[in-house]
């Protein structure tokens, strides 16, 4: 039998090698624009997490994962600094949440080799979302074939414990469960925790079209879009036939649907009892939802303009949030190295 590690930190003390009791963390792909699907779906969750589990919260731009689709550097390059911005100006704050780079935690892909070495094809092979991705017409490569791994390496290599997902991304945590008992098993120990998925309650926001909004659907509208750009894609939201004065069916209306995300609930059901009684017809109330997304994004389109003066502040905030991550992902690295039988190293790279 493999022989315990020791688990002793640099102050002499003991690190715990299941982990802090309760810690937060998601991601997510630089892939396109933010749209106010990721808003509502993701990023409004996460802002309130780091409230909650503030100094345990870390959020990461994963743009080793990009790589499945985005082959042009300076559009990465473009695509995460867009991410970091949105990010800071919508309101994360690095004094509550660690920020930063997932290409900026090395140790994440060794990680991802350990942990591959202890994970069966089979579960791979029924991942979803890689038939998914194949069928909308990304290659089918190596890299997004074994994506839900190098999830869940991003999970593992800070022991987080609760992570939120939408349902889509649902099956990749039951995997990332599954590797970590598989490690756990195989080398008789409790180093990683068996993370729990935090489904969000939020109702899948809908694109233009009626469909999830998806930048793969192009029926999205961009968080920081402005204001002549948010009046050209609501017009394009889709509607029924039903004349004017007729009652309108707040339920499977998409306008209804997108207000409701920015309005009060006081002006959300004025909404909703005017279509009922026949009162309002969609050019009111695309009105109403035009000039509801413009008002909820004013403030923090302010700050992002002041953030993108100030670049270096953003640059710090990822380098900064990145060492921070890193002194989590060398422990949980040298512990796993230990285990498996491999030297484990100083924060120099020597060995020890």
């Amino acid at each position: 039998m493999t022989a315990k590690p020791d688990s002793s930190n640099s102050s002499g003390g003991m690190a715990d090698a299941s982990g802090p009791a309760e810690r937060v963390l998601s991601g997510i792909q630089p892939t396109g624009v933010l749209h106010i699907g990721n808003y509502f779906g993701a990023i409004k969750q996460h802002l309130e997490y780091q409230d909650r589990y503030a100094g345990e919260a870390f959020y990461f731009i994963a743009d080793y994962h990009a790589l499945t689709t985005v082959k042009d550097p300076e559009e990465m390059g473009r695509l995460v600094r867009g991410v970091a911005l949105d990010y800071l100006a919508l309101g994360l704050d690095p004094d509550k949440a660690t920020f930063y780079r997932q290409s900026d935690l090395p140790e994440v892909c060794e990680l991802t080799w350990i942990l591959g070495c202890v994970t069966g094809v089979g579960l791979l092979d029924r991942a979803v979302a890689y038939k998914d991705k194949v069928r909308q017409g990304i290659a089918a490569s190596v890299g997004l074939y074994i994506y839900p791994l190098l999830q869940a390496a991003d999970i593992l290599i800070v022991r987080s414990s609760l992570v939120p997902v939408g349902q889509d991304q649902a099956q990749h945590l039951e995997i990332t469960r599954d590797i970590a008992g598989s490690f756990n098993a195989a080398y008789d120990c409790d180093l990683f925790p068996r993370p729990k998925t935090i489904l969000n309650d939020a109702a899948v926001v809908p694109g233009m079209d009626g469909q999830k909004m998806s930048k793969s659907y192009d029926n999205t509208v961009p968080i920081f879009a402005s204001e002549d750009e948010i009046a050209a894609r609501v017009k394009r939201v889709k509607t029924s036939s039903t004349p004017l004065g007729e009652p309108i069916d707040p339920g499977t209306d998409i306008v209804y649907q997108l207000y409701r995300l920015f309005a009060s609930q006081e002006d959300a059901d004025a909404m909703s009892r005017a279509y009922r009684a026949g009162e309002m017809g969609y050019g009111a109330s695309k009105g109403l939802l035009q000039a509801a997304m413009v008002s909820y994004f004013e403030p923090y389109r302010d700050r992002r303009h002041e953030l993108e003066g100030d670049l270096d502040y953003v640059e710090d905030v990822l380098r900064q949030g990145a060492e921070r991550a890193r002194e989590e992902a060398r422990l949980t690295l040298d512990l796993a190295r230990e285990y498996v039988g491999l030297a484990a190293r100083t924060t120099t790279g020597a060995a020890r």
